[in-house]
């Protein structure tokens, strides 16, 4: 990819950053950035799950590679694709690979890796993390998106962008699941001590964004 299909890229992630205030890249430096968004809904763990295993009804086409969601789909186990179809002519059909699951805890976890949209074409790689826990009415579910490696892109362009596709995609997982409730601040907690570590780095930055005290 040349430096003009890298703007154009850039570009069209940028112009697709939904405005929410939710947005959130907690961690950021030239090897790479984290990205965290949550959310809580009125649903079960094991609904949240089953409509997690079906991107086609919540995953934004368009985030897609054919402008269609119904091309979406998910073998959501260890090992298994979260993949696309391609139709092409003649009846043959092609595919791409957004992502692949390494771990799978159905009502619970939901590990991919993969480096998603202009990302594919760097040498990154992209661990997205979907934690879901049982909340009052409902279910909070919490994205984590963490790049890491050598890209052509300049990270305080790309991270934002990125950022911005994370949140739209979880805005779209909650809304097939009848919406977004408000927020009570309950956090979620992950293996190794993921959620934690973001949390600390987000009280970081509100201190830095706040200022030294008077």
């Amino acid at each position: 990819m040349n430096r003009t299909a890298l703007s154009m890229a850039l570009a069209a992630a940028l112009l697709a950053i939904p405005t929410s205030a939710s947005a959130k890249v907690i961690d950021q430096s030239d090897a790479g950035f984290t990205a965290a968004h949550s959310a809580r809904v009125a649903a079960s763990p094991a609904d949240v799950w089953k409509m997690l295993r079906a991107p086609q009804n919540w995953w934004s086409a368009e985030h897609s590679w054919t402008g269609d969601a119904a091309n979406f789909w998910m073998d959501a186990q260890a090992g298994g694709c979260f993949c696309e179809k391609l139709p092409g002519g003649e009846g043959m059909l092609g595919s791409v690979q957004h992502a692949r699951i390494v771990f799978a805890k159905p009502g619970e976890l939901l590990r991919l890796s993969g480096a998603l949209g202009p990302l594919q074409g760097e040498a990154v790689t992209g661990t997205l993390t979907i934690q879901i826990k049982p909340a009052e009415g409902g279910s909070i579910i919490r994205f984590d998106y963490v790049v890491g490696g050598y890209m052509r892109f300049k990270v305080a362009d790309i991270a934002p962008a990125v950022d911005g596709v994370i949140g739209q995609q979880l805005a779209g997982l909650a809304k097939a699941l009848g919406g977004a409730l408000p927020a009570e601040g309950a956090a979620v907690k992950s293996e190794g001590g993921l959620a934690d570590t973001a949390k600390a780095l987000e009280a970081d930055a509100k201190k830095e964004e706040e200022g030294p005290e008077e």
